[in-house]
C-alpha cells in the first residue's frame, strides 16, 4: 500500500494520442494523477470538469494533470474531445498501473462484487514522491481540494 512520503511507482501507459509516457518523462514537474472508473459516466465527467476548469491554475504551478483508467485510447480521444479536456488521459489496458497504485479493489453494487477501479488522485512531487493521496475521492470539491494542497507545497 502505497503512503505519504513514498516514492511513486513507476508506470508506463498509453496516452489517448497514442503515445507511451512514463512517470521519469514528468521529473521536475508535479503530477496530479488520478484514477476514474469509466470514461462518460456521471462522476468521471464531473471530476474531469472541474479538472479542466482548474487547468490553467494547476499547470501555472508547475503541475500537470493525467487521467488513468481502463478505457480505450479511442474512448479517451471520444471523452477528451466532447468535454475539451486539456490533459493526457492514459489508458491502462493491462491493469498493471492500477495495481501498482493500489486502486483495483473489490466493489460492490446492489449487492454483486465485482473488480474495479477505485477513484483516487495522487499528488506526485518533482522528484516522484508521494505528497498527497486522496483515497474513495468524492468529486465534489475535489480538484479544488487538490489545487488548495498544491499551492501549500
Amino acid at each position: 500500500m502505497l503512503t505519504q512520503n513514498s516514492k511513486a511507482p513507476e508506470f508506463e501507459a498509453i496516452d489517448d494520442e497514442g503515445n507511451t509516457v512514463s512517470l521519469s518523462k514528468f521529473k521536475g514537474k508535479k503530477l496530479v494523477l488520478y484514477f476514474y472508473p469509466k470514461d462518460n459516466t456521471p462522476g468521471c465527467t464531473t471530476e474531469a470538469q472541474d479538472f479542466r476548469d482548474l487547468n490553467e491554475e494547476i499547470v501555472k504551478l508547475n503541475t500537470l494533470i493525467l487521467g488513468v483508467s481502463k478505457d480505450s485510447t479511442k474512448s479517451h480521444q471520444g471523452f477528451k474531445q466532447k468535454y475539451c479536456l486539456p490533459f493526457s488521459l492514459l489508458t491502462d489496458s493491462t491493469g498493471k498501473m492500477c495495481e501498482d497504485y493500489g486502486v483495483w479493489v473489490e466493489k460492490s453494487m446492489y449487492g454483486k462484487k465485482y473488480m474495479g477501479i477505485e477513484r483516487t488522485t495522487f499528488l506526485i512531487d518533482e522528484n516522484g514522491i508521494i505528497k498527497k493521496i486522496w483515497n474513495k475521492v468524492s468529486v465534489t470539491n475535489h480538484a479544488k481540494e487538490v489545487l488548495n494542497t498544491i499551492k501549500s507545497l
